[in-house]
């Protein structure tokens, strides 16, 4: 019997490096699946350049509605920032591409499932824990498994006439809806700066001289309307991206911890993911009490840390979206964002279900706050505070 591998392919040069070896020495038909997920990319032309590494089918899945509905959606709830920073944008793409790859999996009857992940990176955690939790076929990752380095791997690509764009000679790229991760290459020294021709979405030079506005509107945690309009999931996230991006706004450059222990320099495009999170996070401020917002921001980075890790689908990250589900349904309202050259600040908000009282926070005669009432508050706040520091000072003068 002919062994069959299946291979998420995106064109470039780990997935492409990939399909050779699988077939020469491996013995192995292959069949690639590239799923839409907002890359950008040509179809025909992956489609094309998979034929030419002779793969015995290929399927392209367009899967851009279900990646903002079911993955973006729950992120900008959950205000997701891995470290504060980094937005998810890979790897809020990797179960879904995995459950993709074993749906053609099973209808193609393979015997092995393949990827192009190396031994350094995060994402051979996510795809071997999402493809184990739906099959028991054997995880074939050559890039792992072979120790290669990327010189290795260009050397090999030339070697079997393997085109690969200029890109990505010089930086390894991953792009989506969400965002855009660049990463090797002079990158790889932490402390020079990216050089411009890094950036594809946010404008580094050539930028307005006058403030450009967003207001993104929310319902139960959903952005619905930005500008006035409501739009299409996707479209909204497209019109934010270029909106933001030519205002300077989402480009985070940082040194992240890896799963696998690593520190690397991450550098990443994200504009709309910045504008969404930085909106959302400020309007629960306006709706949730301060005990909410101290405990949510808890589960938070918990589910961040979940879904940056491969554990999508551990029951604890189930348990934490139910909560965070709950948490949205006040979460409805208005931010208005400011953008200049490159800064984002919010500048106004508003919601049916806010929790500030003009009437109780003014400093004006129209004030209903009985600040009398302050007094024995005060006292009673800070009574054990003030009686452990008398107590600590009276031990001091006795030693």
């Amino acid at each position: 019997m002919t062994q069959k591998g299946i291979l998420a392919f995106s064109g470039g040069l780990d997935t492409s490096v990939v399909v050779k070896y699988l077939q020469d020495e491996y013995d192995m038909d292959v069949i690639t699946v590239t799923v839409n997920v907002g890359q950008g990319d040509d179809a025909k032309r992956i489609a094309a350049k998979a034929k030419d590494l002779g793969v015995k089918r290929h399927y392209n899945i367009d899967s851009r509605t279900e990646f903002v509905k079911d993955y973006i959606f729950p992120s900008i709830k959950a205000n997701a920032l891995y470290q504060k920073k980094y937005c998810l944008a890979t790897a809020l793409t990797r179960p879904l591409i995995a459950n993709k790859v074993l749906e053609i999996a099973r209808k193609e009857k393979v015997t092995a499932l393949a990827h192009g992940c190396s031994g350094k990176g995060n994402d051979q955690v996510r795809f071997d824990i999402a493809l184990r939790s739906g099959s028991d076929l054997p995880i074939i990752a050559p890039i792992r498994d072979k120790n290669l380095d990327r010189d290795t791997e260009l050397k090999f690509a030339k070697k079997h006439g393997i085109k690969i764009d200029s890109v990505a000679k010089k930086f390894s790229v991953d792009q989506n809806l969400w965002g855009r991760a660049i990463e090797g290459g002079v990158l790889e020294n932490p402390y020079k700066e990216p050089p411009d021709d890094v950036f594809l979405w946010v404008k580094t030079a050539n930028m307005s001289d006058r403030p450009s506005y967003l207001e993104i509107e929310f319902k139960k945690g959903i952005p619905t309307k930005v500008d006035g309009k409501v739009m299409e999931p996707q479209k909204l996230v497209e019109y934010i991206n270029k909106k933001a991006g030519n205002a300077g706004v989402g480009i985070s450059d940082h040194i992240e911890d890896r799963v696998v222990g690593i520190k690397s320099r991450e550098v990443y495009e994200t504009p709309a993911a910045t504008c969404l999170i930085e909106a959302h996070a400020d309007l629960e401020k306006m709706v949730h009490t301060k005990h909410e917002n101290q405990f949510k921001s808890i589960i938070d980075d918990q589910w961040a840390y979940l879904a940056y890790s491969g554990l999508w689908q551990d029951p604890l990250k189930a348990d934490l979206d139910g909560f965070i589900q709950t948490s949205q349904r006040v979460v409805s309202g208005t931010v208005k964002l400011k953008m200049y050259k490159g800064s984002l600040r919010v500048v106004g908000r508003k919601s049916d279900n806010s929790l500030y009282s003009h009437s109780i926070a003014t400093y004006g005669t129209e004030s209903t706050f009985d600040q009398r009432q302050a007094k024995g508050f005060v006292k009673l706040w800070g009574m054990q505070s003030t009686e452990a520091n008398k107590l600590q000072e009276k031990r001091s003068t006795k030693t």
